[in-house]
């Protein structure tokens, strides 16, 4: 999946909000085309708290019942384990729902790259008919009317405006805090030998020797790059999607995706834009035959899914709020048609 010589970090708008500490720590394996992900640092813990709220809470939904949290589930990877989410009235997504977690390290969002940052993606779904199926100044509304939302708002941005702009900031603000660090991989990085076992270094030796790590490497390991799925042979799936193809409207980019980042992969299951492998054996053996021409033996395959499971880092830990409760104290969810 392809070569980056330069990291982008696309949270301009809500900087004042967050920043992490990449990179911080210098590596004990000098060379390594992977880093380890550093913990981060909240500079306005108001607006994390507010995002947080704002992701967990359906109330930016039509129905009043799916949040960010449903298709990017905390618990789950920081994604929902099917193969396409399901969302307003029941509506089967086209694409499976990539992880949150390390997101604001990619360079673009979605699969496609048609958000170019967190806060443009926060807003994608609540407005998608068949996602969150509300509209922005309707979800502005309801979020506005509530009191304390309005208090916390003053006290993240300096004013208690709700506009769809300040709620994305806030959830993107929350969102780059989801950091994944001290995955074993990170602590054999830092000079732990003890931490990989000798077919998990099997693993990665053979990772970087057979091409994988042309496309994954960096921080997150992927998120660096768009590259075509089948290189080596065509991919066959039902899936009509056709990528950054439906962003740069170039024929060339047809089936270009965004390279997904390997971070917590064991968590993030099923695999590929359509989610159409289940497992890590399965995913390892497409990708080397579709992407580098190589059919990896039952062995081989083990040692690089056995390095893959590493990459689990420490899971956001993540207290659940409490929602200010609704000004209307009478509505209720409205039931899927």
């Amino acid at each position: 999946m392809s070569c980056i010589k330069r990291f982008r970090w696309s949270l301009a708008p809500v900087a004042i909000a967050v920043t992490l500490a990449f990179g911080g720590a210098a590596s004990a394996r000098n060379g390594e085309p992977i880093q380890p992900i550093e913990p981060f640092k909240a500079t306005n813990p108001a607006m994390v708290e507010l995002g947080k709220k704002l992701y967990f809470d359906p109330r930016l939904s039509k129905s009043g019942v799916l949040s960010c949290n449903t298709c990017h589930n905390l618990s789950m990877g920081g994604t929902d384990n099917i193969r396409t989410s399901v969302g307003h009235k029941w509506h089967q997504g086209p694409i499976n729902a990539p992880t949150v977690l390390n997101a604001g390290m990619n360079m673009a969002q979605f699969w496609d790259g048609r958000a170019k940052d967190l806060k443009e993606q926060a807003g994608g779904p609540i407005a998608n008919p068949g996602e969150m199926g509300f509209t922005h100044a309707l979800a502005a509304d309801v979020v506005g009317s509530i009191p304390q939302y309005r208090a916390e708002f003053k006290a993240a941005f300096g004013s208690d405006k709700v506009s769809i702009d300040e709620i994305t900031a806030a959830i993107a603000a929350f969102e780059a805090t989801l950091v994944t660090p001290n995955s074993r991989f990170d602590r054999w990085l830092r000079g732990d030998n003890a931490a990989l076992t000798a077919q998990e270094r099997a693993g990665y030796k053979l990772f970087k020797e057979s091409g994988c790590v042309a496309c994954h490497y960096g921080t997150i390991m992927g998120g660096t790059s768009f590259q075509k799925m089948g290189v080596r042979e065509p991919y066959k799936t039902a899936n009509k999607e056709i990528g950054r193809a439906a962003v740069t409207g170039k024929d060339a980019d047809r089936f270009n995706f965004k390279v997904p980042t390997l971070r917590n992969v064991e968590l993030t299951y099923p695999y590929f834009h359509d989610g159409g492998a289940d497992t890590l054996t399965e995913a390892v053996d497409v990708m080397g035959r579709l992407q580098l021409g190589r059919t990896y033996t039952a062995k081989e395959n083990a040692d690089i899914v056995a390095f893959l499971k590493t990459l689990t880092g420490e899971q956001p830990r993540i207290t659940l709020p409490i929602l200010p409760p609704s000004a209307d104290a009478t509505r209720r969810p409205v039931p899927f048609d």
